[in-house]
């Protein structure tokens, strides 16, 4: 793994993406959320702008949204375990839920003190998943917050870190790929112990002298999203205004795609800091790739 040495990306880029992606929406961790899992293990902070949520012996922790969304860009900024953390997951995803369940993952594998975190993302439509993609970052995740954001409209599913594009899931549904499009997702947030898969494919087990585990997450924003109504099983969804008469129109983020820029980091972004694709794994698909592997990742 390339664990040292890690090129960063250009300074400038870095300013401009995080400057774009950087969505101020005052929320409430005590108000947006309800712990679903763990309740001693997560602690309110700053009137609520900040959580921390911690991993012993007895139990890790889980949030759980109150509201369900059906498309929309959820942003979150997440300061992960410092030091050791083998053995332990900390998350940030989205979910319906169900047997033939939609769900987007940020998972970051712990790590043996001075090795890098490793950043495994999936993306599972109509209950089917396996298609695991893993990073290692161009920082040091425990240092300081940084907003990693899930991009998910009718087009495309794009995952970014400080507004930097590291997946993108196309939808190519007309080619027999079924794409997350007709059930309301809840957001979460979770800390657990998964040491035996989760640090060197469990080689590495978790080392509970060093409990408790605490990640912090804060600046969460879900302004740019489509609010399910419950009650009459639709989605609210936020428009924009334009011209003198203030006509409403479809927000811009409903129908953004991947432009030329946005391609190119990704790609850069790919060829260095990309340590798994599942598309490429022969061992585990010796029959051929799964069929969105084979259509172009920049082409529908």
């Amino acid at each position: 793994m390339r664990a040292s040495g890690l090129r960063r990306l250009p300074l400038l880029v870095l300013v401009l993406l995080a400057v774009a992606a950087a969505g101020s929406g005052e929320h409430d961790f005590r108000r947006d959320f309800e712990v679903v899992w763990g309740e001693g293990n997560a602690r309110f902070r700053d009137g609520g702008r900040q959580v921390e949520l911690s991993l012993d012996t007895r139990t890790g922790a889980r949030l759980q949204s109150k509201q369900r969304y059906l498309f929309g860009r959820f942003d979150i900024d997440i300061k992960l375990v410092p030091g050791e953390s083998a053995g332990t997951i900390t998350s940030f995803y989205i979910c319906t839920g169900g047997a033939r369940h939609d769900e987007v993952d940020f998972e970051f594998l712990g790590n043996t003190s001075g090795d890098p975190y490793l950043l495994h993302t999936n993306i599972f439509s109509d209950g089917k998943g396996e298609r695991e993609q893993q990073f290692v970052l161009w920082f040091d995740p425990t240092e300081s917050f940084h907003t990693y954001s899930i991009l998910w409209n009718p087009h495309n599913i794009i995952l970014y870190i400080d507004g930097v594009p590291i997946r993108v899931f196309r939808n190519n549904a007309a080619r027999g790929v079924p794409f997350p499009a007709a059930q309301p997702v809840h957001v979460f947030a979770s800390i657990w112990d998964a040491e035996d898969w989760a640090t060197q494919g469990g080689r590495v087990k978790t080392d509970w002298a060093k409990a408790p585990f605490v990640a912090a997450y804060r600046r969460y924003n879900v302004s740019n999203a489509c609010v399910w109504d419950e009650e009459h099983g639709r989605a609210r969804c936020p428009t924009a205004t334009t011209g003198g008469r203030r006509r409403r129109r479809e927000a811009a983020w409903m129908a953004q795609k991947m432009d030329w820029w946005s391609w190119m980091t990704l790609s850069w972004v790919r060829m260095n800091y990309m340590v798994y694709d599942y598309c490429d794994d022969q061992r585990r698909f010796p029959d051929g790739s799964p069929p969105e592997c084979v259509i172009p990742i920049g082409r529908a």
